[in-house]
């Protein structure tokens, strides 16, 4: 599913749109969606929001300005508009719906060692799936299908 089809089924403002594009979001895929930090701010902690995607789209945020506002919040449509991490968070939640189990290749470009490892490596917690900041590195890649 391209992000342009995506978009199509999310509402939102033009403002909406451009602060989903250029203030500094960070994501990081959990077994439960896509954990959004707006590190643009003082303190990033504070801005943290977990989006939940189901078939492909960004249905929800835990940001009130999603709850409060009709329309996507900028966490939603950041998520929509990164069309590899969109991919990633619907296929990781088909395998924890109960769907099937993703295969990845083998890591042939990094050693065992944790040498490479970015400090908010999340690996070890994802059953096999690569976290954001790995595949951000270039540690880990996304699996194909």
């Amino acid at each position: 599913m391209s992000s342009k089809n995506v978009l199509s089924e999310l509402t939102f403002t033009n403002r909406v749109a451009k602060r989903a594009q250029y203030e500094a979001l960070e994501f990081s895929l959990t077994t439960r969606g896509v954990l959004v930090q707006n590190t643009s701010h003082a303190n990033p902690a504070d801005h943290e929001y977990l989006v939940i995607v189901r078939n492909g789209i960004p249905i929800s945020c835990e940001c009130p300005a999603d709850d409060r506002y009709n329309g996507a919040c900028k966490h939603r449509v950041g998520v929509a508009i990164r069309t590899p991490l969109l991919q990633a968070a619907t296929d990781h939640s088909l395998v924890a719906d109960g769907g099937t189990q993703i295969e990845n290749k083998p890591d042939t470009h990094v050693e065992d060692s944790d040498i490479d490892q970015p400090a908010d490596c999340d690996c070890a917690g994802l059953g096999g799936f690569p976290c954001w900041p790995c595949v951000r590195a270039g540690r880990r890649d996304l699996p194909e299908e």
